[in-house]
């Protein structure tokens, strides 16, 4: 066969294999046999052996798998992909309602949609062909998993029709069907390997594979739900994914109740009632229902908070609770020497994980419930995720029992701990001497968000610090290929890794250097803002707590932890060390050319849709420019930022408080 006849044959083969799969996996409507497929497939991929240059890469022979991925390439979301806030209870849905209200004096109408119980995964599309799919990750950027993506065969490579925007993004669950999660630990316990715990966590874990060929042997499954773009044909959310399902997406399905337009609480509730009893008949996991406002003005004018839209929530179904034997209550140390007191559980199914172990977090929740060892106490998860002790069941308590003593010294150095007035745990002082504190400090200023060193881990933090080669931060930059070398696990390729990974941090922002140090409260967006505010380090060392306080969302509290951290010669000491070494502690000049005082105490509520800069970019520069983001107008509010489409109850709010209503070419001007 010549190139000029395979090229026809190819195309017609994957026009049908597409055709077949979507049939088979999305309508779940089979129109030939497995046999019949699994020989068209295989002749596709001869010729694409054949003649690779002709071979598409969006061809259905991709997702069999067999990319090995070393590591997973970080990379921004066009759309910031966030959390939803949780709910729990009929009134908090009311609440919810009522916000809504205050917001917008239009009629709203609701979508509610199953909580899919799994992965969450962003898909871009371009010119009909999949892209790239990323994970959730912080919100501001994921993983790229496209090559595991791409196995899971209910998604599609290539979209049908024709009217689909050039660009978008799609969002969705990816998740494991129960059936096919029973067979692998069917074949894992006959193979007698350990059993996985649950279906999401598998899940996840499936998708961070390296090698996708098992990925694609997993069988996972995944509906798409949400669509993102800049100029999507659609004015709601609900017909937006009737579309995609035209496109041949695999949407939550509307003849099955799976989604469902609402216009009222009660309707609301109705919805999540069935599926409180409906959802264990269900070949998936579920552990709630989304509640959206459906049309995408309203979703604009309501917005975001840091976290999560203002036009959607979660409601949670309640908690699985059993009840098991309180065996023995042991203590953690955490890096800032904070004692966590733990409940070691006769072992219980519960929400379908076998819990061990649940968080007592201090001593005041212990004397508040009475919690004594040998007690049988009733657990359940918080968010259906964490375990937690929620009560005793006094009733069988022993006749000898005694009330629980906490701990006085500290279990890893012995050191007696202290506990400040206004907090709740207990502390070990010992910062230099106690293992977990040293080891938790170096952990946390080589994490991502901070310094993101590649070639080490918490293994290599335990290995160095007890070879007595890692006993700060500073101990890191001091490390050679000799001492590494002879040490465990430590081949050449490994020890190069580690020193280049060392290396290459000298060149993280002072934002992220400054959380790395790891004082007390001070968080990744708190020490930006002090980054931001302050410019570099040595400002901010002989800045005194009224100074600090006057920086945005600086509270008491962290800037008395600022300066307790800054007048401790041993934190002086290091810092000196660190710069000498080449950190960065300073903002860079392009970060300096790009920041000004020219909104300084002014706060602005954005409204509306820009044609210059996406909300969240208008963000950025307010705070680059010293000024402050709020979610509500007041009579603290300095400016509207007022685009397209502003919401009515927005506008006369303002107009009320007599709030300044400014356009996007006057605060470009403002800011110029």
């Amino acid at each position: 066969m010549t190139p000029i006849e395979a090229q026809p044959r190819m195309e017609q083969l994957a026009k049908e294999l597409r055709a077949h799969n979507h049939s088979y996996y999305v309508l779940s409507e089979p129109t030939i046999s497995d046999y019949d497929f699994d020989m068209m497939l295989q002749e596709l991929q001869q010729l694409e052996e054949q003649f690779p240059a002709l071979a598409d890469p969006s061809s259905p022979t991709k997702r069999v798998g067999g990319d090995i991925t070393k590591k997973f390439e970080v990379v921004e979301h066009e759309y910031r992909m966030l959390s939803l806030s949780n709910s729990y209870s009929k009134e908090e849905i009311i609440e919810f309602g009522e916000r809504i209200a205050k917001l917008t004096s239009e009629p709203v109408e609701y979508v509610c949609e199953l909580k899919y119980d799994g992965v969450a995964i962003g898909i871009r599309y371009i010119n009909g062909k999949l892209d790239r799919a990323v994970t959730r990750g912080d919100g501001q950027k994921g993983e790229n998993i496209t090559a595991n993506v791409k196995t899971i065969r209910s998604i599609p490579l290539t979209l049908q029709g024709n009217n689909y925007p050039k660009k978008f993004e799609i969002r969705g669950e990816i998740f494991f069907p129960l059936a096919h999660f029973e067979a692998l630990n069917k074949s894992r316990e006959e193979a007698g390997e350990p059993l996985f715990a649950n279906p999401r966590n598998t899940a996840s874990g499936t998708m961070k594979m390296q090698d996708s060929a098992v990925v694609a042997s997993r069988k996972l499954d995944c509906f798409l739900y949400g669509m993102y773009g800049d100029n999507l044909p659609f004015t709601h959310h609900f017909d937006s994914i009737k579309a995609a399902a035209d496109w041949g997406f695999k949407i939550p399905f509307i003849n099955q109740n799976y989604i469902r337009k609402c216009r009222s609480i009660d309707e609301i509730m109705s919805f999540i009632d069935y599926w409180d009893t409906a959802r264990h008949e269900l070949g998936f996991e579920i552990d709630g229902v989304v509640i959206k406002v459906n049309s995408y003005r309203q979703q604009d004018q309501l917005g975001f908070t840091a976290k999560s839209p203002r036009w959607a929530v979660a409601y949670k179904f309640k908690a699985e609770q059993v009840s098991t034997i309180l065996e023995e209550v042991t203590y953690q140390v955490g890096r800032t020497g904070a004692i966590t007191p733990v409940a070691n559980l006769e072992p219980v199914l519960l929400a379908g994980t076998i819990v061990k172990r649940a968080s007592l977090h201090n001593a005041d929740q212990i004397a508040h419930l009475d919690i004594r060892e040998g007690d049988r106490v009733y657990v359940e998860k918080g968010g259906e995720i964490i375990p937690k002790i929620v009560g005793v069941d006094k009733a069988q308590r022993k006749a000898d029992s005694q009330p629980f003593q906490y701990l006085t010294h500290c279990t890893e150095c012995n050191t007696e701990l202290i506990r400040n007035e206004d907090e709740a745990k207990h502390y070990c002082p010992n910062e230099a001497g106690c293992p977990p504190q040293i080891k938790g400090r170096i952990e946390h200023f080589i994490s991502r968000k901070a310094m993101d060193i590649d070639g080490i881990g918490s293994e290599t933090v335990d290995l160095l610090h007890n070879e007595g080669l890692l006993n700060n931060l500073g101990e890191l930059y001091d490390l050679q290929a000799e001492q590494l070398l002879p040490l465990e696990r430590m081949a050449k390729k490994s020890v190069d890794n580690l020193l280049a990974g060392i290396e290459a941090s000298k060149a993280t922002p002072f934002e992220r250097v400054l959380f790395g140090l790891g004082i007390r409260f001070v968080g990744a967006t708190v020490a930006k803002k002090l980054a931001v505010y302050f410019k570099n380090i040595d400002n901010l060392m002989q800045a005194d707590f009224e100074a600090l306080v006057n920086v945005d969302e600086i509270g008491d509290r962290i800037a008395a932890s600022v300066i307790e951290y800054f007048a401790d010669p041993k934190n002086l000491a290091l810092v000196e060390k660190l710069r000498h070494k080449g950190l960065q502690f300073e903002l860079s000049e392009e970060q300096i050319a790009n920041s000004s005082d020219k909104l300084e105490g002014a706060t602005f509520v954005i409204s509306g849709v820009f044609s210059e800069f996406s909300r969240d970019e208008l963000k950025q520069l307010i705070e680059q420019n010293g000024g402050k983001n709020i979610g509500s107008i007041s009579g603290k509010t300095n400016y509207v930022l007022a685009g397209e489409n502003m919401g009515p109850s927005k506008l006369a709010k303002a107009e009320k408080l007599g709030v300044k209503i400014i356009s996007e070419s006057d605060f470009v001007a403002m800011i110029a």
